[in-house]
């Protein structure tokens, strides 16, 4: 009887999954915590996140802030204390064995360490093989052959007959790459994949993994690299184990990962209407605004507004209003705004130049209507 408990609400779990079908990676309330001899600590802290399939997505954080213990929930490596883990529409925790969930991630999952872990005894081919032969995938004789293709794939066609001491850091960690694609998976994820490797040899990663994501496959890379993440799709933020709103990292990005994390704490999101007044010409301004998801008729996505307003104590200069399409928006309190700026000058400063930007273009536009 609790067998099959067990097994109902593990399809309950993969049925409510299909309310999201673009989504690979789903965590919804996930929380781990340690214990040890000094007590319990929180890792992550109620995360909820929803990565969906051709994505190439880059998460950074300082030393500390959870990313592995996030990897370690997506690819099963690890249990969450509370919460859920759905990957490629299955729950990968609920009524699984590991067993059953070592397989499933032979099948469906390919990881890239920082430090290659490639076998010293065997050969590039015969580590590109080992997946392909612990998951027994591809006919016996077919997966020399495959392996052979990925290792051309990533340029080390000549060297697949040598062992990982023999070739450089960069060919290993091609070598790697070769192996975790071996069985097809639909997601790579990566942890450091350019840590130990020069500027030409990152670059080859990177390119093969937006190859890979051209091909439709999903790549979740922890990365400190700031140009790595100027290449990837989306820029996921932990800090204190805790997801930073994407909307307030991407409009304010010289902020510290504190000052982040107290904004996404008191961040308020509205979805305004199709033509709906955001805000009035005239008004006193309370909020600072960010545009999450939509347009307006003067804002795109990632874009903030009413900064002039808010640093000068003015009403608003204009009117405000969605555009053809709902839009949301992101609010951030006047007094909790005004006093992170002063606690951030790097900030202020780039908030300040746009201001200027903005103004020369509003007396240009004004200066051409007379």
């Amino acid at each position: 009887m609790k067998d099959a408990s067990r097994a109902k609400r593990k399809a309950d779990l993969v049925r409510d999954s299909a309310s999201h079908p673009d989504a690979m990676i789903e965590l919804r309330g996930v929380i781990k915590r340690f214990s040890n001899a000094a007590g319990v600590f929180t890792v992550l802290k109620g995360v909820d996140l929803t990565i969906k399939r051709g994505e190439f997505v880059s998460v950074v954080g300082k030393s500390g802030s959870g990313k592995s213990t996030l990897l370690n929930m997506i690819t099963g490596i690890d249990h969450p204390t509370e919460g859920q883990v759905v990957v490629n529409a299955n729950d990968i925790y609920t009524g699984v064995s590991e067993s059953q969930r070592s397989k499933w991630r032979g099948k469906n999952l390919g990881i890239v360490f920082q430090f290659f872990q490639l076998l010293p005894m065997l050969t590039l081919l015969e580590n590109v093989m080992l997946p392909m032969d612990y998951v027994n995938l591809y006919d016996f004789d077919e997966r020399p052959k495959r392996a052979l293709e990925l290792l051309k794939l990533v340029g080390l066609e000549a060297f697949a007959n040598k062992l990982p001491v023999l070739v450089s850091t960069g060919q290993q960690q091609l070598a790697a790459i070769a192996r975790a694609m071996a069985c097809d998976p639909p997601l790579l994820v990566a942890d450091e994949p350019t840590g130990n490797l020069d500027t030409r040899s990152a670059d080859t990663i990177i390119q093969l993994f937006e190859q890979f994501v051209a091909q439709g496959k999903t790549v979740v890379m922890v990365t400190h690299d700031p140009s790595l993440t100027s290449r990837t799709h989306r820029n996921i933020i932990l800090s204190d184990g805790e997801l930073i709103n994407e909307a307030i990292s991407k409009a304010l990005p010289k902020l510290r990962h504190r000052h982040m994390l107290e904004f996404t704490r008191l961040a308020q999101t509205r979805v305004y209407q199709a033509g709906e007044v955001i805000l009035a010409k005239g008004t006193e301004v309370d909020c600072f605004y960010i545009v999450k998801q939509g347009a307006l008729e003067q804002y795109q996505a990632g874009e903030f507004f009413a900064e002039t307003e808010l640093l000068r104590g003015e009403p608003s200069a204009r009117e405000v209003r969605a555009g053809k399409m709902p839009v949301e928006i992101v609010t951030l309190p006047k007094s909790d705004f005004v006093r992170v700026l002063n606690e951030s000058p790097i900030t202020a400063e780039a908030i300040e130049q746009i201001i200027q930007r903005r103004l020369a273009v509003q007396q240009a536009t004004d200066a051409f209507s007379k």
